[in-house]
């Protein structure tokens, strides 16, 4: 029941996060007159399709995933494959993305097309149980549904600043009569603000629910624990350069996140709390 309900409200964020990016898609492009807002309009519906049927596509691509099966990583899938089984899940496919940086993400619109990865800098930092305790935090997003909405929020927050990096180098809303092209950037940019703000505060709420399921699916917290405080530790000394930071969010650890003005934009709590609140046995 517990698990219906989180995935109920998931699916419900995601319509609400799809549709608001919408509404800000065709307010940004209000600012260029009529054209400019179906312009705009047409660009969000085809940005949201996009993002709901290939984000997992995406995501993958960006990370430079290769898909394994038990013939070139057995240790790995038969891990993932006792560990979707505690979960009744359906069995994910399984990549391994060729970056030092350790860490691991789930994508997928849905459990029946969900893929579990991880880098090869984890599987190199990570013991078994440690690995266990990740996977199995991965595997818990995917029953919850969250790998929907990240996936979602991470593509549509891309495609937000590359509008806003246009925006500013084209100059707003300079054409439009009786507007203003500072204030038209000033509009723009805020969106932009906004849709950061909004995936992150998505995005933060997730992270505590999935470290609980995913102790449960493992059925202990310790590898998790472990595994987060190395996983912590190790992304201050070896950057991730690779993906684009909206990409953050779908990462078990932040890989770009710094203790400046930006922890604002953090999209996971700190790890500090995920910690106390695993040994507390209990969601913050």
């Amino acid at each position: 029941m517990r698990h219906s309900f989180i995935a109920s409200w998931n699916n419900l964020k995601t319509a609400l996060l799809l549709g608001g990016l919408f509404a800000l898609f065709v307010a940004v492009g209000s600012l260029w007159g009529r054209d400019g807002m179906l312009f705009a309009a047409i660009l969000g519906v085809l940005t949201n399709l996009g993002a709901w049927w290939f984000s997992d596509r995406i995501a993958i691509a960006a990370m430079q995933g290769q898909a394994v099966d038990e013939s070139t990583a057995p240790q790995l899938v038969g891990m993932v494959r006792e560990l979707a089984e505690r979960a009744q899940l359906p069995m994910p496919r399984v990549f391994i993305c060729p970056h030092d940086a350790p860490n691991a993400f789930a994508t997928g619109r849905s459990p029946r097309h969900a893929a579990v990865a991880v880098t090869q800098g984890a599987l190199r930092l990570l013991d078994d149980r440690e690995l266990r305790g990740v996977m199995a935090h991965e595997l818990a997003h995917v029953r919850n549904r969250d790998t929907l909405i990240s996936s979602v929020a991470a593509t549509i927050a891309g495609v937000f600043s590359t509008v806003a990096q246009w925006a500013f180098l084209f100059g707003g809303s300079r054409d439009r009569e009786g507007g203003h092209p500072l204030a038209g950037l000033l509009v723009i940019l805020l969106s932009a603000v906004a849709a950061a703000l909004l995936k992150a505060m998505i995005s933060r709420s997730r992270e505590f629910v999935a470290d609980a399921d995913g102790a449960a699916i493992a059925g202990s917290p310790d590898g998790l624990i472990s595994a987060l405080q190395r996983l912590d530790a190790a992304a201050a000394r070896i950057p991730m350069h690779n993906p684009h930071p909206n990409m953050n969010n779908m990462f078990i650890v932040e890989p770009f996140v710094g203790e400046t003005l930006t922890r604002m934009f953090a999209s996971h709590p700190p790890t500090e709390a995920r910690v106390r609140a695993l040994r507390a046995g209990g969601v913050a």
